[in-house]
């Protein structure tokens, strides 16, 4: 094989499905036959144009999984069959300050998988060797695939939670990062409350392993979850600030809001919220390959999965459109063998 299929992007959703020289990684990277990939949200970056220059084409997605073919100069911990993945943040340089540190996620020189380079669009893609994951041998290609965001997304952020096994941890919005955070919540001991608007959720709920459900369009979140005595902490996975500005609210004294969902609106915080029960707003950026390891361990050894739909590669565009329309039930991933 001396080509491959990709699926570029120029200007807003401009797609193209063309074919592309095969050639070798660059020193310090390695080559995949890419498997699976899935569709995320934050494929908007690369998709609706939101790149410093949009008219240079590049292939989207970030939930990448496939076998290494091929190894470049420098790599030693890697080889040629080794089963990876490849998540949102392509690889640490290890050389910039914040490597220095040892704040890999915030590497000033780190490779946006799907945005600043090629992702997984496609049938190959390359790699830093600092950016992959394992995958173990236990979790399918196809459900491995969200789980190296969505899932690495909610997990860091409920692994910043400060609180005792059974505190009260609430998961705002049920859909592709909420469903999987009920489950981690679940997993991890919390007592679990899912928030949503309207009921039509509630039991798939209480079957992702919430122990209360707060619909948001009857009553204010805030005070309902006071009413369950407050929140450790909340992981606002909604796309809307609105949504998320009357949690705070519902914070237990020390409590924390964890915002993983990107939205376009701000939030609006009333100062006495933060001050009074010394509450903290933060945000959470998926976080480094080897956590991304111990996500995928700790999702094979706790029955962790997402919920999936699966279509071919070249329906990549389609596949694209149903994501942002919320249509999907609840993440969508491309199949390279389709």
């Amino acid at each position: 094989m001396s080509t491959y299929r990709a699926f570029e992007v120029t200007g807003s959703r401009q797609f193209k499905l063309v074919d592309r020289e095969l050639g070798s990684p660059d020193p310090g990277q390695v080559r995949i036959r890419v498997e699976t990939c899935g569709v995320c949200h934050s494929d908007v970056l690369a998709v609706e144009g939101l790149r410093a220059d949009p008219t240079q084409p590049v292939v989207p997605g970030h939930e990448l999984v496939g076998v290494v073919d091929a190894v470049g100069a420098g790599v030693h911990a890697w080889q040629a069959g080794d089963r990876v993945g490849v998540g949102y943040l392509g690889g640490h340089c290890g050389e910039c300050e914040y490597c220095r540190r040892g704040d890999f996620v915030n590497c000033a020189d780190q490779p946006q998988t799907g945005t600043t380079v090629d992702g997984g669009y496609a049938e190959v893609a390359f790699a830093r060797a600092s950016g992959l994951v394992r995958v173990p041998d236990g979790l399918s290609s196809l459900e491995a695939s969200p789980l190296l965001c969505a899932g690495l997304t909610t997990y860091n952020a409920l692994l910043q939670v400060d609180a005792r096994p059974g505190a009260l941890v609430a998961i705002q919005g049920i859909g592709g990062l909420g469903h999987l955070g009920l489950q981690y919540a679940s997993k991890l001991g919390y007592r679990v409350a899912a928030i949503a608007r309207g009921t039509d959720k509630a039991e798939l709920a209480a079957r992702l392993g919430a122990d209360h459900y707060i619909d948001s369009a009857a009553e204010d979140p805030g005070t309902a979850l006071q009413a369950l005595g407050g929140a450790a902490a909340v992981i606002a996975t909604a796309s809307s600030g609105a949504s998320m500005s009357p949690l705070v609210a519902g914070l237990a004294p020390r409590g924390r809001m964890i915002v993983v969902g990107a939205a376009p609106d701000p939030i609006s915080v009333n100062t006495a919220d933060l001050i009074f029960g010394t509450h903290t707003v933060s945000g959470s950026l998926t976080g480094s390959s080897i956590e991304n390891e111990d996500n995928l361990g700790f999702s094979v050894a706790r029955d962790i999965h997402p919920m999936t739909e699966t279509l071919p590669l070249s329906e990549a565009p389609k596949a694209y459109e149903r994501m942002m329309s919320g249509a999907a039930r609840f993440r969508i991933v491309l199949d390279a063998a389709a």
